[in-house]
C-alpha cells in the first residue's frame, strides 16, 4: 500500500485513513523510525497495530524524532479498509476510534513488557507510548505532508541550584550561565526561509531549505530557560543543531556568529548538537479540512 496515497474515509469501499494523536517518552527508544533489532516508537506501534488488525500496518508520522527525543503532540496516519475499521469495536455500539485507543494501550503494554531480553529497568515500559485519539481523517490528509508547522520545546537549567533530579530526564543541566537576551538576538536573525545546511544532516535528494517561523528563549519564574523552535518542517538534527549553536552564543560567542553559520551553508566540526533528552515535539498544526490535499501536494513539491 503506498505510504502517502490519500484515502477517503467513506463507506463506499475506499480506504479509511485514520489520524491518531499520541505522545511518548523517548528515553527508552532508538528514535521514531523502525530499525531491525532495536526498540523504536514506530516499531512498537506497528507491532501493536498488527495484533489488533491482524496484518502489517504501516505508519506515516508528522515528524520523525531522534533517539531520546520525546513527543507530546505527535500525529500519525495509517490506512484500513472499512471492515477493519468497524471491527475495532468488536460488535459493540462504541466508536471504533475510541475502541482502538483503549485496546492499543493494553496491547502496547504487552509489546513493550519484557521484549528483546531487555534488562530489568527496561522490561516494564507500559505508558511510554500513549494514544490519545483516533479518528477518520478528512480527504487528502497526510500526517507528514499536510502539516503547516511543527513546534518543539527544550528546557535548560543553567545554574546548579536549578538542577532538579526529578526533572533531569527532560532538562539539560548546563554548566555555565546563559544570556537569554543575547540568544534571542542571535536566534531572531535566523527567522525566515533559508538553506539550513549548516544545521542539518542532509539526506540524499532532499532539500535543506526550510521556513523557520519562531526561535526564542524564555527564562521562566522557576529560573529554567525554555527554548521554542517552530518551522514548516525540520531537517534531520536541525532543532538540536540550532539549540547547540545558540548555547555557544549564550555563553559568550558573538551573536552574529549564528547568522554567519547559516550563511556559510556548511556542516563541519563547529556544528554541535544539543543533547536529545530535553527536546519535546509539542504540537503539529494542520489546515482546515478542505485544505489538506492542497497542502500535502505543495509540501511534497517543496521537499523534493
Amino acid at each position: 500500500m503506498p505510504e502517502h496515497k490519500p484515502a477517503v474515509p467513506a463507506p463506499d469501499g475506499g480506504l479509511v485513513r485514520v489520524r491518531m494523536d499520541l505522545s511518548y517518552d523517548g528515553a527508552p527508544f532508538r528514535g521514531w523510525a523502525a530499525q531491525p533489532g532495536h526498540l523504536t516508537v514506530q516499531g512498537a506501534l506497528e507491532e501493536a497495530l498488527a495484533v489488533l488488525v491482524r496484518r502489517p500496518v504501516r505508519l506515516t508520522v508528522a515528524g520523525r524524532t531522534d533517539a531520546g527525543v520525546h513527543a507530546r503532540g505527535q500525529v500519525v496516519h495509517f490506512d484500513l479498509d472499512p471492515g477493519e475499521w468497524q471491527a475495532l469495536a468488536r460488535g459493540r455500539a462504541i466508536d471504533p476510534g475510541a475502541a482502538l485507543v483503549r485496546r492499543l494501550r493494553g496491547v502496547l503494554a504487552k509489546v513493550l513488557g519484557g521484549r528483546l531480553g531487555a534488562p530489568a529497568p527496561l522490561r516494564d515500559l507500559a505508558g511510554a507510548i500513549e494514544g490519545h485519539s483516533a479518528v477518520p481523517a478528512p480527504p487528502g490528509f497526510d500526517a507528514r505532508f499536510s502539516a503547516l508547522w511543527r513546534r518543539y520545546s527544550y528546557r535548560i537549567a543553567d545554574r546548579q541550584e536549578l538542577w532538579d533530579p526529578l526533572t533531569r530526564n527532560i532538562t539539560l543541566w548546563h554548566d555555565h550561565p546563559l544570556d537569554a537576551k543575547v540568544m534571542n538576538d542571535a536566534a531572531g536573525r535566523l527567522i525566515g526561509v533559508h538553506d539550513f545546511l549548516s544545521f542539518c544532516k542532509p539526506r540524499e535528494g532532499a532539500t535543506t531549505i526550510r521556513e523557520l517561523q519562531h526561535f526564542s528563549f524564555v527564562r521562566g519564574h522557576d529560573g529554567v530557560v525554555t527554548a521554542t523552535v517552530q518551522a514548516d518542517a525540520f531537517c534531520h538534527n536541525m532543532v538540536r543543531a540550532l539549540i547547540g549553536a545558540a548555547l555557544i552564543v549564550g555563553t559568550g560567542q558573538d551573536p552574529h556568529w549564528l547568522h554567519e553559520r547559516l550563511l556559510a551553508r556548511v556542516r563541519d566540526s563547529r556544528t554541535k548538537l544539543a543533547a536529545p533528552h530535553p527536546l519535546v515535539l509539542e504540537h503539529v498544526a494542520y489546515p482546515e479540512e478542505h485544505g489538506m490535499m492542497l497542502r500535502a501536494g505543495q509540501a511534497r513539491a517543496m521537499r523534493a
